[in-house]
This record gives C-alpha cells, sequence and structure tokens, in this order.
C-alpha cells in the first residue's frame, strides 16, 4: 500500500522559505500525480498545489499563486513544494496527497486522492 512521508516543515519568520520534500519510501511515484494541501487551526483541507509525476506539469492555487511552487525530481522519487515569501496565514499542516490516472476531481480537490501523507507543520511567526 502507498505511504507517503511529508519533511522540510518548522519555524520561519515572516518573508522567509521552505522547502517540502514528499516521498514513498517502497513505492514509485512515476504514475502518480501529487498534490499539496495544507490545514489550519479551525480550517478546511486546502489544495495548493500539484506536480504530475510523469510530465512535470505543475499548478498553483490562487491563493499561493507566485509564492509557492511544486516541482518533482523523478530520479530521486520525490515531489517538492517551495514556498517563498511566507507569512503568518501561511501557518499549518501540510500534506501531500498521490492520484493515479485520470480523475474528474481537480488537482486542488481532496477527493481526487487516494493516499495521503502525514503531514509535517509549518509556523511562521517571529
Amino acid at each position: 500500500q502507498l505511504q507517503l512521508v511529508e519533511s522540510g516543515g518548522g519555524l520561519v519568520q515572516p518573508g522567509g522559505s521552505l522547502r517540502l520534500s514528499c516521498t514513498a519510501p517502497d513505492f514509485s511515484l512515476d504514475d502518480y500525480g501529487i498534490g499539496w494541501f495544507r490545514q489550519a487551526p479551525g480550517k478546511e483541507r486546502e489544495g495548493i498545489a500539484y506536480a504530475a509525476m510523469s510530465d512535470g506539469i505543475t499548478y498553483s492555487a490562487d491563493s499561493v499563486k507566485g509564492r509557492f511552487t511544486a516541482s518533482r525530481d523523478k530520479g530521486k522519487n520525490v515531489v517538492y513544494l517551495q514556498m517563498d515569501n511566507l507569512a503568518a496565514e501561511d501557518t499549518g499542516v501540510y500534506y501531500c496527497a498521490a492520484s493515479e490516472g485520470v480523475s474528474s476531481y481537480g488537482p486542488f480537490s481532496p477527493a481526487r486522492y487516494g493516499a495521503w501523507g502525514q503531514g509535517t507543520q509549518v509556523t511562521v511567526s517571529s
């Protein structure tokens, strides 16, 4: 069964950067699309970025466009989320999720994904 592992979260000052990683230690992600989501306390899970492992197509949600970028490294079996110019409202738990094949759900819809990581905390504070 596919298991995803996120890493790279932590405490960062406003205006700073972090890079999150998502990998599957015992599984090839070559045929998967990987979505990035975040959830702040008391709020719904929000889709923010997506990367297709097969062809490298990426999307960023309007809420983070210009600051957050997904990318993938097939050789390392990893998907990254580069986050720049972080602000306090970016604080939350960040998750990656994997989808396989064609879906009627868009890349930022949680319903598209069948496997999720455990999440990594990102805190933006001075």
